[in-house]
């Protein structure tokens, strides 16, 4: 059986209510700025021209 280590574990749960709220927090906040990049690209890509613009009125 391993050696429990006594003090390792009060400190985790000493600092775990801190450390989770941070992390979930963190990561909240990271997946909503990479959507946010996301769905600037995709704007981009649907809005911005992709060839030039060939209309076939004036070609007479």
């Amino acid at each position: 059986m391993k050696n429990f280590r006594l003090h390792m574990a009060f400190q985790w749960i000493f600092f775990l209510p801190i450390i989770l709220p941070l992390c979930i927090v963190f990561g909240a906040l990271r997946g909503i700025i990479q959507m946010i990049e996301r769905v600037m690209e995709q704007i981009v890509l649907d809005v911005a021209p992709t060839e030039p613009n060939t209309s076939t009125l004036t070609e007479r």
